[in-house]
């Protein structure tokens, strides 16, 4: 992510500004950043993972939507992030909502640039939603799932997957590893 030159801005001033924009940012603390172009690997993990999660909700039949990038999560009043997947519980969204206000899933497709900011900062900023209860952190050159859940007392546990089914309960989906990254290439040494 790119700082730019624009005046600080609260999340509502955000969204009416980027709404016709050409391009993908996010706000943090009040400032716009620009997200980096994506890699095909980056994109076709990222559909993956959006399918995968779409069809583990149609398998478990729950009145839960998967949503694909796109779509904003407002963390506070300064902070509103895109992550690259999600899934939301309840009523759906009406048509034209550019936000949803309690994911109860999260996923971010790491790229070279957004390593230290996944595990970091979305990862403390993303359980401070009460809502969230997983957070998915999938590495397309390593070809694996870092799990983050939320537990009892306030802990969040972490799991790292590569051939595993993650279990996200709630809302009670299954989630084959495998299937996010079945249709890549070969891993090769330029990643």
């Amino acid at each position: 992510m790119v700082a730019q030159p624009k005046l600080r801005m609260n999340v509502d001033e955000f969204l009416a500004w980027a709404e016709d924009r050409p391009g993908r940012f996010e706000l943090v603390d009040g400032e716009v950043f620009a997200m980096s172009p994506e890699r095909v690997r980056h994109a076709e993990v990222k559909a993956a993972t959006y399918l995968a999660l779409r069809s583990a909700l149609n398998q478990a039949q729950r009145a839960c939507f998967a949503l694909p990038d796109g779509i904003s999560v407002r963390i506070d009043e300064d902070t509103v992030f895109e992550p690259d997947a999600l899934v939301y519980c309840g009523a759906r969204a009406h048509p034209d909502a550019t936000e949803i206000a309690a994911p109860i899933i999260v996923v971010e497709v790491q790229s070279p640039s957004t390593r230290a900011v996944d595990s970091g900062l979305k990862l403390a900023r993303y359980f401070s939603l009460a809502s969230v209860m997983h957070y998915l952190i999938v590495d397309p050159v390593k070809r694996v799932v870092i799990h983050h859940r939320r537990a009892e007392g306030g802990l969040i546990e972490t799991r790292i997957a590569t051939q595993a089914t993650l279990d996200l309960t709630p809302p009670g989906l299954s989630l084959p590893v495998p299937d996010l990254f079945a249709d890549l290439p070969p891993a090769s040494d330029d990643a």
